[in-house]
Order: C-alpha cells, then structure tokens, then sequence
C-alpha cells in the first residue's frame, strides 16, 4: 500500500492498474476490505510531503507511514503492518543512502544531482543511523515487523542493535536479503515517486548474474540476526527462491515486484492472457519454489478466488 499526504485521495497508479495512491482515512478502507479477505498482512511504503537529504520523512514521528500505521491499528488491530524501511521515497536525491560527491568529508552529503563529470558514492555505515532511527519510528507507531529493503552493509545488525536498545526485542525483522539490481522496478518508482535522480542502485543492489552473491547476502543477514529472509524480484528469481529454501532454515519470503504485475495485467487487458489464471500461475510457482511468504500486489483478488 501507498500512502500519501490529503483526505480522501485514492489516485490510480498509470502503470499498475488496481493500485493506488492513498491518503491515510483511504488506505484505512483499503486495510479493512484486505483483512476481510483473509489477507493476513500489508506492507506500507510512504510519499512524504517533502524530501531532503537525510531522508527526515522516514524516521519523524509524524511521518506519513507513522501516521497511516497508527490509524489502522486504531480500526483493525489484528492486522500485521509491515514496515518498509528505505530512504530512496524520502531522499531529494532518490538514492537508498547517504550520497556524496568525491572527494569529499564524509559529512557533505548532497541533496542535488551532481555534474555529468562528478563521481559519487553511498556513504554505507552513516546510512545505517538513519536505517535504525527510521525502524524506532516504525516500530513506536504500531508496525508489527520491520522490513529493510535499502541493501546497505550491516544494516539487520545496526537495525536489530537500534530496536534492541528501546525495548523492540520481539519486533522481528524481514530482511530484503536477496535483493537484485532488476529492470522490473520501473512501476514501483512511479508508484513510490522514488526513481534516482542520477546514476542507478548497481553499487547496492546485487547482479542478477550472480546467484552466490545472493547467498552469501543471506547468509550474512541471518548472522546480523533477520528472522525472515527475501527474495526480490520473484518470477526472474525461482531459481534463487529454490536454491536459499534449500541451503537455509529461517522463514523465506519473495516479493512479486511492480513490473511481474504490470506484465500480467498489460498483457490481460489486451486479451492475449486468461488474468486470473496467470495470475494464479504465477503464485504457484512462486510457492512451489520454495517460498513460505508471498508479497504482491495480486493478493486480495488471489484471496478472493482462493475463498
């Protein structure tokens, strides 16, 4: 779910029909109708009314996903809230990260593109201060488990470190853990309004070439202490989703991103695809390969044909 500052907004996403854009009394219905359902959980990502440099829309209180979480505990406590916890939708920049030109302190973040000429890079470790802050915040407003997606080093462990400290020690944590530079993103940024400003997630995110690369990233937020672990994207990855189900015990989710999505609705509104069958393909093999947790935007028609 979307969620986005205003009363009574519920504005479609261009390039994933039957998502939308929702202000936080919106995004209560929307809970109420997916719960009724039977879906068990939602996972909630945040368009801030402004954005910075150090992502200051993520960890305030009075965030937009604060404020969306609070309200549907208020009506359906029962619901699982997942946080998503990534600076890219609150950056001026549109990186998941701290950003600085070279050479440079490590304190000149930038909040502007720099010049074609100008090299840049992630600044990993003062990233992950903002990463925890932001999960105290999600987790005081009501979110039930937090959920990184941000691919820095060593962020389940200043996280964990981070909710530890306050009294979070029951909050588990869903860890973005296999998570590749993909092509299939491209809705999601619009939905999200998270797209780069300049250059592109390669440095952070993983080769989709490279599938020891993916287990090695596992295994390392396993030992930072994730209790849950996930593969992203979904369809592109069964391969990936089999080989972690295989090596690793812990819980394994995998997330069927935006353009798995966009594919299978452009696709049936031209008539070329039976929707709910695909669709329902599409699931199933995402489960028969191994993973226990499904993440997409399918899941109350899926629910619906499952009843």
């Amino acid at each position: 779910m979307f969620v986005c500052p205003g009363e009574r907004m519920r504005n479609e996403v261009r390039s994933m029909p039957g998502v939308f854009n929702l202000s936080v009394d919106e995004a209560v219905k929307e809970a109420r109708e997916t719960y009724s359902l039977g879906v068990p959980a939602v996972i909630l990502f945040g368009l801030p009314e402004k954005k910075d440099e150090l992502a200051t829309g993520a960890w305030a209180d009075g965030g937009i996903v604060q404020q969306t979480a609070r309200a549907i505990k208020r009506e359906i406590p029962d619901l699982i809230l997942i946080g998503d916890v990534c600076l890219c939708e609150y950056m001026s920049h549109g990186h998941c990260g701290i950003v600085r030109s070279t050479p440079q302190s490590l304190g000149a973040a930038v909040a502007a593109p720099p010049a074609a000429t100008t090299e840049y890079e992630i600044v990993n470790d003062a990233s992950l201060e903002l990463l925890a802050r932001t999960s105290v915040s999600l987790a005081r407003a009501g979110i039930d488990i937090i959920a990184p997606s941000d691919m820095m080093d060593g962020r389940v462990a200043a996280i964990r470190k981070g909710l530890d400290e306050v009294g979070f020690i029951n909050t588990p944590i869903l860890s973005y853990a296999a998570k590749f530079a993909s092509g299939f993103y491209g809705p999601f940024r619009e939905a999200a309004d998270s797209a780069p400003q300049f250059g592109d997630r390669r440095s952070y995110q993983m080769d989709p070439a490279n599938i020891r690369e993916a287990m090695r990233e596992i295994e390392l937020d396993l030992e930072e202490g994730a209790d849950i672990i996930m593969v992203k994207p979904a369809l592109p990855y069964l391969d990936v989703i089999a080989a972690a189900r295989e090596r690793f015990d812990a819980p394994l989710a995998a997330y069927q991103v935006s353009g798995e999505y966009a594919m299978i609705e452009a696709a049936a509104r031209n008539n070329w695809i039976d929707r709910d069958r695909v669709m329902m393909e599409s699931l199933f093999s995402i489960r028969r390969a191994g993973a226990n947790v499904i993440l997409t935007y399918f899941a109350k028609d899926a629910a619906k044909l499952l009843a």
